[in-house]
């Protein structure tokens, strides 16, 4: 953990900051629920059918963030488990998979007694499961990986299974009437594993005993009745069931989840109670939004994988959109890279400078928890951005031609951050702006403007700050008596650089250069090709 003698007890205690909020939350759980466990248990599931994704990365990031936070203001230890569903029967065949056909004698198997298309592993969900970690291991998170199949099988779960089987009518009155009539006369908590075919079967349970405790169902090969103990992995719990039995077995005391698992959470909760036990503290957190407003779900392939969005933004980036207002609905898509990207600089910047209160309110201090780098990025990305584009650039190298001009103290070596920025720079230049770059012809009034302009530059120094530019063009914009100095912004961002918007147009200068941009002017003028 980072040093925080800086911070005092008051100043964390206090914070606004929402991962305080929710550590906060099971502080008091643990005050008002004779709480006398040795260890604070936050826990995160994951649906080991497909590879991790985005939404995995948030959740798990997340509850980092909380945990992080816990960590402050409590001494009680605490440990995130990252819990695999990997004992689901495997409904459909996965299409990004090798062999795909080979898997479909295996559906409705447990995830774990399918065979590993990929063939590096005993089984897919082992696959998976690697895959999982893999990832989680690759952003540094701290957390205990468990197994479905472990648990169930190793007999961790035993005890609460016959809890489940004793309150058996009380589950079910907490569960039909959230079930379409259809699914009442056929659903049973139970999950029998079929001993012939392996599968997890979707049978009625015909009896239920708790004292033997065993369910009886009808086979659907033979159509006899079979009578199986709900322990040692020969049965496993449908959703909702399933869910309250762990929160209860691993004695779970915070667990967030999309929006689209309120009615589980509240079945689960109810459930749990039954059991004897207080449902976890949680975060209802809102899902992501397409470039189309739509939510964005593995299904439909209409989001952006992990891998992308770092193809074009520091990981940083990513973790402030998953840290900023995570209970409001947010478009997940390419343009708001830069965006985030320039947050996150500007977070980290303000970062150094802040008093103690201030600071724990800071998103960078939750991403890099307490210990933001101290370097400084003397550019924003949006100007990298602008400059590759201005620039037409592919290699780095071209960029850091005009960085080393207008910071001369800086390199590669000595600002590495900003080295990597400017490297993702020419990437999201080249899939992303470059594409859609679109110059048009200056009207009349803009022609003087540019004239104008070109001219004012000439009369600055080389070496004016970007300030003193902005100034000259704001001062242009008002001389020509543009109705809205936006238009001319606007109108600078168009002609020039084939875009509509971008950062600080001064700074764009200071940094390209006033002989530079004046040859830009020139050139648009000219009626020059500025695309090539």
């Amino acid at each position: 953990m980072a040093d925080n003698t800086d911070i005092s007890e008051e100043i964390l205690s206090n914070a606004r900051a929402w991962p305080f909020e929710e550590a906060r939350k099971i502080t008091k759980r643990l005050n008002n629920a004779n709480f006398d466990k040795d260890c604070i248990i936050l826990e995160t599931g994951y649906g080991p059918s497909g590879l991790p994704h985005i939404g995995t990365f948030g959740e798990v990031f997340r509850t980092t963030m909380v945990r992080n936070a816990l960590k402050r203001i409590c001494d009680v230890p605490s440990k995130l488990v990252a819990f695999s569903d990997d004992m689901d029967g495997l409904r459909k065949v996965p299409d990004n998979i090798p062999n795909p056909d080979s898997l479909t004698e295996h559906l409705n198997k447990p995830l774990t007694q399918i065979p590993d298309p990929f063939g590096t592993h005993e089984s897919f969900g082992d696959h998976n499961n690697a895959m999982l970690q893999g990832f989680l291991d690759s952003f540094g998170f701290e957390y205990e990986f468990m197994s479905a199949t472990e648990c169930y099988t190793s007999g961790k779960f035993d005890n609460v299974l016959r809890d489940v089987l004793e309150n058996y009518d009380k589950v079910m009155d907490i569960m039909l009437p959230t079930l379409r009539e259809e699914r009442r006369r056929t659903y049973s908590p139970f999950l029998p594993i079929c001993t012939q075919t392996g599968q997890v079967l979707q049978v009625p349970t015909l009896e239920h005993n708790s004292h033997a405790g065993t369910i009886v169902y009808e086979d659907p090969l033979t159509s006899k009745k079979v009578e199986v103990p709900v322990t040692g992995g020969r049965c496993k719990l449908q959703w909702k069931v399933d869910w309250a039995m762990r929160w209860k077995a691993l004695g779970v005391d915070y667990e967030m989840c999309g929006k689209d698992l309120i009615d589980s959470v509240k079945a689960s909760s109810k459930i749990c109670r039954v059991l004897n036990a207080p449902p976890p503290e949680n975060l209802i957190y809102e899902l992501f939004l397409d470039d189309k407003g739509q939510k964005i779900s593995k299904s439909k392939g209409n989001g952006i994988a992990v891998e992308e969005w770092l193809t074009y933004a520091p990981p940083e980036s990513l973790s402030l959109f998953m840290f900023q207002q995570p209970k409001r609905a947010k478009r997940l898509y390419f343009d708001v890279i830069p965006k985030n990207t320039d947050e996150y600089v500007t977070f980290r910047t303000k970062l150094n400078n802040e008093e103690s209160d201030k600071k724990v309110e800071n998103p960078s201090w939750h991403i890099h928890n307490g210990d933001a780098p101290k370097d400084k990025v003397p550019l924003s990305f949006g100007l990298l951005l602008n400059l590759a584009s201005v620039c037409h650039a592919e290699e780095t190298s071209v960029i850091w031609g005009y960085i080393a001009r207008y910071a001369d103290d800086a390199s590669p070596r000595t600002h590495p951050f900003l080295d990597t920025l400017a490297n993702l720079a020419v990437n999201y230049y080249r899939d992303f702006v470059r594409p859609s770059k679109t110059y048009r012809q200056p009207s009349d009034l803009e022609r003087q403007a540019l004239e104008q302009l070109a001219s004012k530059f000439s009369e600055l120094p080389n070496d004016s700050l970007s300030e003193d530019i902005q100034t000259v063009i704001y001062s242009v914009g008002k001389e020509y008596q543009f109705e809205n100095l936006r238009d001319w912004f606007q109108a600078l961002y168009q002609v020039l650089l084939g875009q509509d918007q971008g950062p600080r147009f001064g700074s764009f200068v200071a940094l390209y250069g006033l002989d530079d941009s004046i040859k830009l002017i020139k050139r648009a003028l000219a009626g020059e090709d500025l695309s090539a």
